[in-house]
């Protein structure tokens, strides 16, 4: 157990340094294409805020979920535990996130081209898939609760709810940017004022696919 805890720790630790890696290193001076004095350009001061602020959050999120990730390995010691039976629609789900982050990065692609079309049907593709994951999230908590398995039913049945509960938190805050991304997108702005909007979305997506599969193949033993 404690091998699997530090194996998981790790995983999440080098995912994170690599989403931190692609979202702080990105030059926004070169993408924007506007002429800045190459003393500034160098100068990491010049990261705009709003990159700064979701390295910032995505290190802090990653925090949270190792410190539940950890709790539930201490909680499955006990003797209490009673393995559920995962709602197969988890499956359907995992392939349904997967589809979302790739049309949120054919989003990023489409903006980094210019491709006003292809950054709207990313966008688009995206969130409706994402809200399809979340409604299959809420299929599986209802074919739980039919099995008779309730949120104190068990600790095994606490932590799934848990689980499933903070990651889709995280993802309908990261459907509220998305909207007002998109609402921009349909009322005619320019590509170029959105670029950056578009890459921190998907930047995101790509971090919660990544948790939702670490998750998930602790909800396949749970």
């Amino acid at each position: 157990m404690t091998i699997a805890l530090v194996v998981a720790a790790a995983i999440v630790a080098i995912i994170v340094g690599w989403l931190l890696r692609q979202t702080l290193n990105t030059k926004p001076w070169i993408e924007q294409q506007h002429p800045i004095e190459n003393v500034r350009a160098e100068s990491a001061w010049s990261l705009p805020p709003v990159k700064v602020g979701l390295g910032v959050f995505l290190a802090v999120a990653t925090s949270l979920f190792a410190l539940f990730i950890s709790a539930y390995f201490m909680r499955r010691m006990g003797a209490d535990w009673n393995t559920l039976a995962d709602p197969m629609v988890l499956w359907w789900d995992t392939a349904l996130l997967c589809l979302g982050s790739i049309y949120f990065q054919r989003a990023r692609t489409a903006a980094q081209r210019g491709q006003i079309d292809g950054v709207k049907v990313g966008l688009l593709a995206g969130g409706a898939f994402t809200f399809a994951f979340l409604a299959g999230q809420l299929w599986a908590w209802q074919q739980l609760n039919a099995s008779g398995f309730y949120l104190a039913t068990n600790p095994a049945s606490d932590f799934f709810y848990l689980l499933t509960a903070l990651h889709g938190l995280h993802l309908l805050g990261g459907l509220w940017v998305w909207g007002r991304t998109t609402a921009k997108v349909w009322r005619g702005f320019e590509v170029a004022d959105v670029r950056l909007s578009v890459e921190l979305c998907t930047v995101y997506w790509h971090f919660l696919l990544v948790v939702w599969l670490i998750l998930f193949g602790l909800l396949l033993s749970t």
